[in-house]
């Protein structure tokens, strides 16, 4: 879990969207148009990084269509300090890159 979260959030391009995503999730579920909202992106760049945290088990879902709710896996869970670990790695230099 350790080396799938490094390349998805630090080793590929939109890490930090995934990061964000995650972050997000941790709190509470959410579906596509409301991360959208949260995040202030388009709805199609949330929905190309929902695929690929779903696709790697990072997010998994419950409901339909335009009501679907987006959860961290229980995999995901599990390694939230991984994930902690990472974003106090990675985050602060993400962040201070954009201003």
């Amino acid at each position: 879990m350790k080396r799938l979260l490094w390349w998805l959030l630090a080793g590929t391009r939109g890490g930090e969207t995934r990061a964000m995503i995650l972050k997000l999730l941790k709190e509470r579920p959410y579906n596509a148009n409301q991360l959208t909202q949260e995040l202030g992106l388009d709805y199609k760049t949330i929905r190309h990084h929902l695929r690929v945290l779903q696709k790697n088990k990072i997010v998994v879902t419950r409901g339909g269509r335009y009501g679907k709710l987006y959860f961290l896996s229980p995999e995901m869970e599990k390694n939230l300090d991984i994930f902690e670990e990472i974003w106090s790695k990675i985050g602060k230099n993400k962040l201070s890159k954009r201003r």
